[in-house]
């Protein structure tokens, strides 16, 4: 009669109690995966930026770290107090217009009711619109403090991160119970699809944002940077990227009566621009990082409803981390199996 050994036994215990552990964590601390996930985003960044300061000039390692922080800090929120700044100065006119701007906008939905034979605005519809805003005011306060909190926490990890980097990854080889040749593999190429995804995005939204500022040039768009900001911004969002700044772009001149623009702004937009995002996005992270385009595209698709915005970074990694475990499997076992079999 077979008996388990007693190491099995509590290999088999002391597993489950890491899993049991680990899923506990995991519960509690889910609503900070995106602060985490980010943290290393930035570190895989910054680590080389942390060697060369700390060996190389002889930083202290908090400083380097500070310094390294407030660097990407700048370069992540100047985009997005530039947005913040253009949009408030657009608020305060609004509401200091509102007279008129409700009026316009009532006359244009009045010559839309008569073209089209439809009504719109009723006492039905305005009550729908309310109830709408009252429910969503409070989900936008309550994502801006969580957004908030995720950018606190996410340097809070990151210091840490930086200030003991060597340390870190260290631990890293030691604690998974794989292969060292496995264990540079995996890192080497989650760092490279974050790296291809970190840099790419905001490339290809850059070069999309580029691309329609010359088309809001050629049809006389008013505040061409301001809407290059928003094709920069809504580019980086999935399935609908940047089509959610040309065609209320369109809409506005359709409204306008220039029909002939709001045409040929939704052609440059579906047909140029959109264009340019697809082969800029699959051409550019096929080069940075060796990412199939299948990969980043179904990556996209269920990142971000589980990691949220940093999704877009961490969908495609998602997947290419599940090849890769498929690989290494096969890379710790086949070659154990073989030995098996020749010995």
């Amino acid at each position: 009669m077979n008996y388990l050994s007693n190491n099995v036994v509590r290999q088999v215990l002391i597993l489950l109690m890491i899993i049991f552990l680990g899923v506990i964590l995991f519960i509690h601390l889910e609503s900070f995966l995106p602060a985490f996930l980010g943290a290393y985003t930035f570190y895989v960044l910054l680590r080389k930026w942390m060697f060369i300061l700390v060996d190389k000039y002889k930083w202290k390692k908090a400083l380097a770290a500070v310094v390294l922080m407030l660097i990407s800090f700048i370069v992540i929120m100047g985009p997005i107090l530039l947005l913040v700044n253009m949009m408030s100065s657009k608020i305060s006119f609004a509401i200091e217009h509102s007279n008129e701007i409700m009026t316009s906008i009532e006359r244009y939905v009045n010559q839309y009711e008569q073209r089209f034979k439809i009504e719109l605005i009723t006492d039905e519809n305005i009550k729908k619109m309310t109830q709408y805003s009252a429910e969503i005011l409070p989900k936008i306060l309550g994502a801006t403090f969580n957004t908030l909190l995720t950018i606190v926490m996410l340097y809070f990890i990151l210091y840490f991160m930086l200030v003991e980097n060597r340390r870190m990854e260290s631990r890293f080889y030691d604690w998974v119970p794989l292969k060292d040749d496995n264990v540079i593999t995996i890192r080497k190429e989650m760092n490279g699809m974050v790296f291809s995804n970190a840099i790419g995005i905001p490339l290809i939204a850059l070069f999309q944002g580029l691309v329609a500022l010359l088309g809001f040039f050629l049809l006389g768009v008013n505040e061409p940077m301001f809407w290059f900001v928003i094709v920069c911004i809504t580019a980086m969002l999935p399935v609908v990227g940047a089509a959610l700044a040309y065609v209320p772009l369109a809409l506005i001149f359709f409204a306008e009566g220039h029909a002939l623009k709001g045409v040929f702004m939704l052609i440059y937009g579906f047909g140029i621009i959109g264009t340019v995002d697809n082969v800029a996005r699959f051409w550019l992270q096929k080069k940075l990082g060796d990412v199939h385009p299948l990969i980043t595209a179904f990556g996209v698709i269920i990142g971000i409803p589980i990691f949220g915005f940093i999704g877009l970074i961490f969908g495609p990694i998602l997947i290419s981390l599940f090849l890769l475990m498929i690989r290494v499997y096969a890379s710790e076992f086949n070659d154990g199996g073989r030995k098996a079999n020749a010995g």
